[in-house]
């Protein structure tokens, strides 16, 4: 089990980090920045805090537990004078600060970009929102759920005979958090190296947009929005899950010409190699579901592992579909310490995800547990009136 360690230091140790977002996108952000080393501080309000704070399973912030580890917390009432007074000098003292009000309100409350950047040139402020900091949207709310139904990823998301599908989890807002994670680093580059801050400007909906671009090419090519295809690809073939003899499943892809003529020949069928329908990968996508009807009685008249053991002799690329239950003491996920056991007041440890990705020379690390709303306000409050 791992403990967590406050004098562990990180390669953005020095960072201070001013939080003033909720929920997911903004907490991604900050915990990236956090577990290498960042001195993250959550500026939350004193009713409740953060909203990630009250997504809960059995009674406990477990959300929180992950997303909140290696930050302070520091209730502010930010509509308060002396609150707004006591921001406005930490903001003097920090680089880089993360909000995710809606677009308009930061100014509202004096803290527009020009102002911050006054008191602190090379200031780095990261604006989440649904919709970006301009367009005919910006005044919009915006949440990840709508993000993931406008942006197409639903519509391309789940079966052809089946209404479009959303993500089973705040999927635009981790992704917009990752994103938003590097170019708050690329800011903070340039402020280092000229002393000029600048606003890292961060929408939830071009990060997920991102990841299906090149359908816009594809349609504008084909004259049609390309139609849901389940766990086929709609550019490769084969690919998809496949059901085994014992209920179990394996997921299969042939993405590389070499692969898909490897798969072939391992489910006995070379001849195909040489069929019309299946010699090309554009071949094999316009005839995948006979492709997929070959290779799915292969795999159904085997059990999950005699499939993954035939398959992975013959170096085809394959792999069981596991759920978290089975990853939790998986060889895989213990050998590469992809989940860490991690000290917790309430459960005695609490499974997570390590520090990602891996440096080899400064590699982050874990300093301390997800706070307690206002945990750190006394200190914090005594850190504000040392500063000049």
């Amino acid at each position: 089990m791992i403990k967590f360690d406050p004098a562990a230091a990180g390669p953005l140790a020095g960072v201070r980090v001013l939080d003033l977002s909720r929920l997911v996108a903004g907490n991604m952000l900050t915990a990236y920045l956090a577990d290498f080393g960042a001195d993250v501080i959550k500026v939350e309000r004193g009713d409740e805090g953060d909203d990630l704070r009250r997504w809960r399973e059995g009674g406990l912030p477990i959300h929180w537990k992950v997303y909140g580890r290696n930050k302070r917390s520091l209730v502010l009432d930010l509509k308060s004078g002396l609150g707004l007074a006591r921001l406005k000098k930490l903001v003097r003292h920090s680089q880089v600060l993360v909000e995710n009000f809606l677009p308009g309100t930061l100014e509202h409350m004096g803290l527009a970009p020009e102002e911050l950047l006054k008191s602190n040139p090379a200031l780095v402020i990261a604006r989440i929102s649904g919709w970006g900091q301009s367009g005919p949207y910006r005044r919009k709310p915006g949440f990840g759920t709508l993000v993931e139904a406008m942006s197409g990823f639903a519509y391309l998301n789940g079966f052809a005979d089946r209404p479009p599908a959303l993500p089973p989890l705040a999927f635009a807002d981790t992704i917009a958090g990752i994103y938003g994670a590097a170019g708050v680093l690329t800011a903070l580059r340039v402020a280092e190296r000229e002393g000029r801050g600048q606003v890292v400007d961060v929408s939830l909906f071009e990060p997920i947009f991102s990841m299906i671009s090149p359908e816009a090419g594809k349609t504008r090519l084909t004259g049609k929005a390309t139609m849901r295809a389940g766990n086929q690809s709609t550019h490769t073939a084969p690919r998809n899950i496949y059901a085994c003899r014992d209920g179990g499943y394996v997921a299969l892809s042939g993405s590389m010409q070499s692969m898909a003529m490897r798969i072939l020949e391992t489910i006995g069928r070379p001849e195909l190699r040489d069929d019309p329908r299946f010699v090309t990968n554009e071949a094999r996508v316009a005839n995948r579901e006979e492709l997929d009807a070959i290779i799915g009685a292969f795999i159904a008249e085997r059990a999950t592992e005699e499939n993954l053991t035939l398959f992975e002799a013959a170096n085809v690329t394959v792999g069981p579909v596991l759920s978290m239950a089975d990853l939790l003491d998986h060889p895989y996920t213990i050998g590469r310490e992809v989940i860490v056991e991690v000290e917790d007041s309430d459960m005695g440890s609490l499974p997570m995800h390590n520090v990602v990705p891996r440096l080899t020379v400064t590699p982050g690390g874990l300093r301390r547990a997800a706070p307690r709303l206002g945990e750190h306000t006394d200190e914090l409050l005594a850190e504000i009136e040392r500063l000049p």
